[in-house]
């Protein structure tokens, strides 16, 4: 494809930083789908200016920002790899294809700033032996080469040298996690951190000049984030600021600059619900210090040099881009006033619409469940629920949620004049343990609940208004859950319904998924039946009481929920009486996978979704 204008991005993902500062790298999409590579300049002064690079990628692809502002990528198929360099206005560069399960890469620190035959990144193979081989890989095209095997399964990835040849990884064994310590010279690797026989130690940031780390530990009987001197003599300390349950606190990147023996200080990303925060956190100190960011989702990765704290940052009329934080300036901000950005934050890179005009906002709101409140993120500003049309959004997953973040068929929703709820119902991640694992073995059981309760509420209120239904619309699991929901709700109380890749039951999924799809549904629960009351949670065996107009829409090569779900759907719905055309719709999009909202074609079944959810035709 050619050289794509900055302006048509819509979705970023996978962020990463050059060593040095200097460049980022990303995926990127615009709105009609199609992922391809982004290398991101990050001068010292002034704005962070994207480049689009010319290369098709898929969702899984890997890549890694270089200094010298190339990237690499890599690419699965099966157990290939291909591993190929690009750079902006030339052609791509074939470098290695490695054969092996699974392939990780990690950026070497200096990397091609070190000369043409240095290693740029190291590379972490698996395959169906409980081994990890490491390879060093250079940009020059010769072959990896291979430095050792290391026993057992191996995650993480932090160096704890400037050279890069001492790395920090997470080794999986027994069941435990430990942190070890690789030589790439010696092609060794010995232990790092052993807190306890049985608990799971992990190093997540440490820098070389200091020595300064932090880790995450179950030793103390719960996961908390510790810190510690690496290779001192003193113990590693737990703070209570630092362990906030529901919460969760990921260190983003440490104050550069400092000498030894200076007081090392840490901002940290705070997930809780929807939405996230930052904050400062300085070792010894007994409490973290918010810093004031615009509402929304931050990417959890970061540089932090002279120029400022860079990571990537999205909001529901924002899409993602990479935001500049003056931490200083920052913490001497004064409290946001809505709509407004702090001194010391800048955004770059924000895709504005085509037209000129402004996306759509949303907030996070709390309604009440049959178990306590769920937190919605909400479009149609303070006159959503009497909008003409309401649309409950149910999530995938169903270990997933929504976040407050520029999400392209919701804003097209939005465009459109519906308003929006999408809530984060009883199995949805960001709320605590004990809120996720609550279906757990209960597929359609408490999220269903809080579904149905959230449907009658709003339908109640709305008919009281004298306006129509909500309709229900659902991606994946979402879909499941949309259709459960459907079926099991009075009459009346849903005006239309829209499906993406939905499933019909767990069991179902497990008879026709691939080996890994299995996997995952087995350890999410969904190979346990649910029956009670409302009998099985079986959307042909409910498919009788679907009586609202409905849409369903699969990808024909989709490799998580395979088509015949969705088949065998309309199948069902034809036998009984249903008529195509009339009662539903069911489209087949050509050559998409499971991410048909977010592959090339997307901006067509967004404009379609968004056209029946409004109507309800379903032709």
């Amino acid at each position: 494809m050619s050289t794509q204008t900055v302006h048509l991005a819509l979705r970023r993902l996978s962020f990463t930083f050059a060593g040095d500062g200097s460049h980022a790298a990303c995926l990127a999409a615009g709105a009609d789908g199609g992922w391809y590579a982004e290398s991101w300049r990050l001068p010292a002064e002034g704005p962070a200016v994207p480049t689009a690079l010319p290369s098709e990628e898929g969702l899984r692809a890997q890549l890694l920002a270089l200094p010298d502002g190339r990237v690499l990528v890599c690419r699965h198929d099966g157990d290939r790899h291909a591993l190929v360099l690009l750079a902006a206005g030339e052609p791509e560069v074939p470098l290695a294809a490695v054969r092996t399960a699974g392939l990780r890469m990690l950026a070497v620190p200096g990397g091609a700033a070190a000369g043409p035959g240095a290693p740029v990144a190291v590379l972490l193979g698996t395959d169906t032996r409980p081994v990890t081989t490491v390879w060093l890989l250079a940009a020059d095209g010769s072959a990896p080469r291979e430095v050792a095997q290391l026993p057992g399964l191996h995650g993480g990835g932090v160096w704890l040298d400037v050279a890069g040849r001492l790395l920090a990884l997470d080794r999986v064994v027994g069941g435990m996690v430990k942190t070890v310590v690789l030589d790439l010279e010696l092609g060794t690797a010995t232990p790092l951190l052993e807190l306890g026989e049985s608990s799971n130690d992990r190093l997540v940031l440490f820098d070389p000049a200091t020595g300064f780390g932090m880790l995450r530990s179950d030793a103390p009987g719960v996961d908390r984030l510790g810190w510690a001197l690496i290779g001192g003599g003193e113990p590693v300390r737990f703070p209570d600021c630092l362990h906030q349950p529901g919460r969760l606190l990921r260190p983003v990147a440490s104050a550069p600059g400092l000498l030894p023996g200076a007081e090392p200080q840490v901002v940290l990303q705070v997930d809780h619900g929807a939405a996230s925060a930052l904050v400062l956190w300085r070792a010894g100190e007994k409490q973290v210090r918010p810093l004031p960011v615009p509402p929304g989702r931050l990417g959890a990765v970061g540089h932090w040099s002279a120029a400022g704290l860079r990571m990537p940052y999205s909001a529901p009329d924002r899409p993602a881009a990479l935001a500049t934080l003056d931490v200083a300036a920052l913490l001497d901000a004064p409290d946001l006033e809505t709509g407004s950005a702090p001194a010391g934050w800048r955004l770059d890179g924000s895709t504005v619409p085509g037209d000129g005009g402004r996306w759509l906002s949303a907030r996070c709101l709390e309604l009440p469940g049959p178990a306590g409140p769920v937190e919605s993120v909400v479009y149609g500003g303070d006159g959503w629920l009497s909008a003409p049309h309401l649309v409950l959004a149910l999530h995938g997953g169903p270990a997933d949620a929504w976040r407050l973040e520029f999400d392209p068929a919701l804003q097209r929703m939005a465009a459109d004049g519906l308003a929006v709820l999408a809530p984060n119902q009883r199995g949805s991640t960001g709320y605590g343990p004990e809120y996720a694992m609550a279906i757990r073995g209960a597929w359609g059981g408490p999220d269903l609940e809080d579904v149905l309760a959230l449907l009658a509420d709003v339908a109640g209120r709305r008919a009281a208004a004298g306006l129509e239904p909500p309709a229900l619309f659902g991606v994946s699991y979402g879909a499941f859950l949309a259709l459960l929901a459907a079926a099991h709700a009075p009459a009346g109380s849903v005006s239309r319904c829209a499906v993406v890749a939905p499933f019909l039951s767990g069991g179902r999924l497990l008879a026709e998924a691939s080996a890994p799809v299995r996997a995952l549904t087995t350890r999410l629960g969904g190979d346990r039946e649910l029956w009670d009351a409302r009998g099985p949670r079986d959307v042909l065996r409910v498919a009788d009481r679907l009586r609202a107009p409905l849409l369903v829409v699969h990808g024909d090569r989709d490799e998580v929920v395979p088509v015949g779900q969705s088949r065998s759907l309309r199948h069902e719905l034809l036998r009984l009486g249903r008529v195509e055309g009339v009662d539903f719709r069911y489209v087949e999009a050509t050559g998409a996978g499971h991410e048909v909202l977010a592959e090339e074609g997307a901006a067509a079944v967004h404009e379609l979704l968004a056209g029946f959810l409004r109507t309800g035709r379903p032709t």
